[in-house]
């Protein structure tokens, strides 16, 4: 693929490219009655010493890509009709010049509309001049189904933890390269996602599934997610409907986005 130095198996093969499936800040342990999936890691969650991913260059950034005829369009740049807050009541969030833009302290903002399997694109930005670091720059997040998050974060010549940066599924997988533009520069994602599937006693028959293009790059492929995303634990699954809301994060930063679609997959 374009902008690999290796192939891609070989990158299954560096360290803190490993399944996840344990719970807490012990590598190994697991929920008691949770069918973990995957392989257990070797690295605690947010652990600062997993190894980063390889930096590479992305292809300049393009025109918003424009969506197909059966995607379901979230947001042309217009208005936040297909939006709320996580209240249910009308976002607070700025929209100007084609993009909307986080307002701080107004809180994240989830559609309206409902989604189980989809496949999903999203550009976004983080303003060109910016303060702050790690974890405090261009902080946001994309969340499938109000639970499972692609990281937002400026990650160009940026350190944080692996598993926190750009692209990350957060607090589980590393993104396989560092395919960050400069702040300012718009970026895409591409999100294949299959959400989970339970019985009807609440037991995981099938763990959710990821596959992610930023810029056009892979950095995740066909991924097992070992439960929700959250910060600094490890939680396991709970079952929940069979679609639920979209997500953006509302983390203080002003971060901007545009040209926002999907098109469910079930």
């Amino acid at each position: 693929m374009k902008g690999r130095s290796m192939p891609f198996s070989a990158f299954l093969l560096l360290p803190g490219f490993l399944f996840f499936c344990s719970q807490g800040n012990r590598p190994g342990k697991k929920a008691e009655g949770w069918p973990a999936p995957g392989e257990v890691t070797q690295w605690a969650i947010h652990d600062p010493e997993r190894p980063l991913p390889p930096v590479i260059v992305p292809g300049p950034a393009g025109p918003p890509v424009p969506a197909p005829s059966d995607a379901i369009v979230l947001f042309d740049g217009d208005d936040l009709s297909a939006w709320e807050d996580s209240k249910g009541g009308p976002p607070r969030w700025k929209v100007e010049s084609g993009y909307m833009e986080v307002v701080a302290k107004t809180g994240s903002i989830r559609t309206k509309e409902t989604f189980g399997d989809c496949q999903l694109h999203v550009e976004w930005a983080v303003p060109e001049v910016l303060s702050g670091e790690g974890q405090g720059r261009g902080n946001s997040g994309v969340f499938l189904m109000n639970t499972y998050e692609v990281q937002v974060l400026d990650s160009y010549e940026n350190k944080t933890y692996a598993d926190g940066m750009a692209g990350a599924i957060y607090g589980q997988y590393p993104p396989l390269v560092n395919a960050c533009r400069k702040p300012g520069e718009w970026q895409a994602y591409a999100i294949i996602f299959r959400r989970p599937r339970f019985d009807a006693e609440g037991k995981v028959l099938e763990a959710a599934r990821m596959t992610v293009f930023h810029n056009g790059i892979l950095i995740h492929d066909h991924v097992e997610l070992a439960g929700p995303t959250t910060h600094k634990i490890r939680t396991p699954y709970m079952p929940h409907p069979d679609r639920l809301p979209l997500s953006l994060q509302d983390h203080g930063n002003p971060v901007r986005f545009r040209n926002i679609w999907i098109r469910p997959l079930e």
